[in-house]
């Protein structure tokens, strides 16, 4: 069914998933401690079963359960950051979802007792199709060059694509990509969506967005079945296309998630995503930690945080504290 235009049945199903969910996530709750009245920025406090985290907030990206350069225990004893982001894609190739729960989950296998979000792994499926320097480029539709593929086809049933470490097949499908997450045991977990670059036309957008929103309420429906006190967010798309962000906030934030990140291509530079954001957040629940993906410069934070972002998962931070570049 075409879920910007739900059919009865479909319609049905949704009411059914709603009823199905109708108290929160136990061990999982958003505070909203103060609101600006100059702007939608706010202070809150982002409670899970591993502790809290406080937002507005930067969220380290730690691919394979820690980040580069400085090991978990390290960051506990000297940070205090209350959130890790760790990419199902990667775990999943290695050292895999038995490996991990067999160590007990995510936490006790990485060393962290700290909260940590893992995402589907749909990301990476459409960035590692093409050298990582070039995909931000893509995204932004500055890209023209072409790649070898390891990304194999794209169905209904889900993304079949080429592991990067030794060319075995995988298919990674909206109820796969939520089992790994839960043999993850992460406190916060994200559905499989399509990743759109800026550059394709309106009707492959607009089909990628009916996809995405299909998987999402799959990924949605496997994670119902048994909660284990994790949060789900949903995944607004649309790219830059004001009408089909606003049919994403309403049929997703008509389904019970947790909370709500913005994904997808943002625009060519901030000022676009500027734009499109001070559109966008007014949409989004108020009572719902708002998260935007991979967006986390100094100068995003500045302006983003007005507009009601809570927290942010960007490499960038991280990357250029490796190096040890200062910022002023």
């Amino acid at each position: 069914p075409n879920c910007l235009a739900p059919t009865a049945s479909a319609l049905s199903s949704t009411a059914q998933t709603r009823s199905a969910c109708a108290a929160p996530t136990s061990g999982f709750r958003f505070e909203v401690v103060h609101q600006s009245k100059r702007s939608r920025a706010r202070a809150g406090v982002l409670h899970t079963p591993h502790g809290q985290m406080l937002t507005p907030g930067f969220v380290p990206v730690a691919t394979n359960g820690t980040m580069k350069a400085i090991d978990n225990l390290t960051i506990q004893r000297e940070t205090d950051i209350g959130l890790m982001f760790c990419n199902t894609y990667h775990l999943l190739l290695h050292p895999g979802p038995d490996a991990i729960r067999a160590a007990g989950g995510l936490h006790k296998f990485a060393n962290y007792s700290r909260p940590i979000i893992t995402d589907s792994g749909g990301f990476q499926v459409f960035s590692m199709d093409r050298p990582a320097d070039t995909f931000t480029d893509e995204l932004k539709g500055k890209s023209k060059k072409k790649y070898e593929s390891t990304l194999e086809k794209v169905t209904e049933e889900g993304v079949t694509f080429r592991s990067y470490r030794d060319g075995s097949r995988v298919l990674l499908t909206p109820e796969s990509a939520v089992q790994c997450q839960k043999a993850f045991g992460s406190d916060i977990i994200v559905p499989l969506d399509v990743l759109s670059p800026l550059d394709i036309t309106p009707e492959k957008l607009l089909d990628n967005l009916q996809r995405t929103h299909r998987w999402e309420k799959r990924s949605l429906d496997e994670h119902l079945k048994d909660r284990q006190q994790q949060a789900m967010y949903s995944v607004i798309h649309g790219g830059t296309d004001e009408v089909l962000r606003k049919m994403s906030v309403d049929y997703l934030t008509s389904l019970p998630f947790d909370g709500h990140a913005i994904g997808g291509s943002l625009g060519r530079d901030r000022e676009e995503m500027v734009r499109l954001l001070t559109f966008l957040m007014p949409l989004l629940p108020s009572h719902t930690p708002n998260h935007l993906l991979g967006i986390g410069d100094t100068a995003g934070i500045e302006a983003c945080i007005p507009l009601g972002i809570d927290p942010f998962d960007p490499a960038y931070p991280s990357k250029r504290g490796r190096h040890g570049p200062p910022f002023v």
